[in-house]
């Protein structure tokens, strides 16, 4: 394949990630203002706009072909994902103890047997008070 060639193919996957990319964004941005409750928001705050940045960084990269752009890219990708998990788990945290998740959404509830193991509250079942039905 001739440089000329793979400028093209490189130049076009770039537009196609770049695209593909500032969709998946513009699709997290919907949700967060469409979505009801906190938790959907979160999620749709998070998942897309994750995949949607590290999309666009990916064509930028292609685009840019210079080693030092590409690895200055690479960290600001594996900053996104590091951060962007843990984010949205204390969001989450947040947002339950203050009332606006509503535990009766939740499979799982483990947080409260939490909160109130550490408030001194007995455990009102067998399963440590999660208030989960499993079986």
């Amino acid at each position: 394949m001739t440089a000329a060639a793979w400028t093209t193919v490189a130049d076009v996957a770039s537009i196609v990630l770049m695209l593909g990319g500032a969709f998946l964004c513009f699709a997290a941005g919907v949700g967060v203002l469409r979505f009801r409750d906190l938790l959907a928001r979160m999620h749709a705050a998070t998942k897309p706009q994750v995949l949607g940045l590290v999309l666009v960084l990916a064509g930028l990269a292609l685009r840019l072909r210079s080693g030092g752009a590409v690895w200055a890219l690479v960290l600001v990708v594996v900053f996104q994902l590091l951060t962007a998990p843990v984010a949205a788990h204390l969001v989450g945290r947040a947002g339950y103890r203050t009332g606006k998740v509503s535990p009766g959404v939740l499979a799982v509830d483990e947080l409260t047997a939490e909160l109130d193991r550490r408030h001194g509250v007995p455990a009102d079942d067998e399963d440590g008070g999660s208030g989960a039905d499993i079986g």
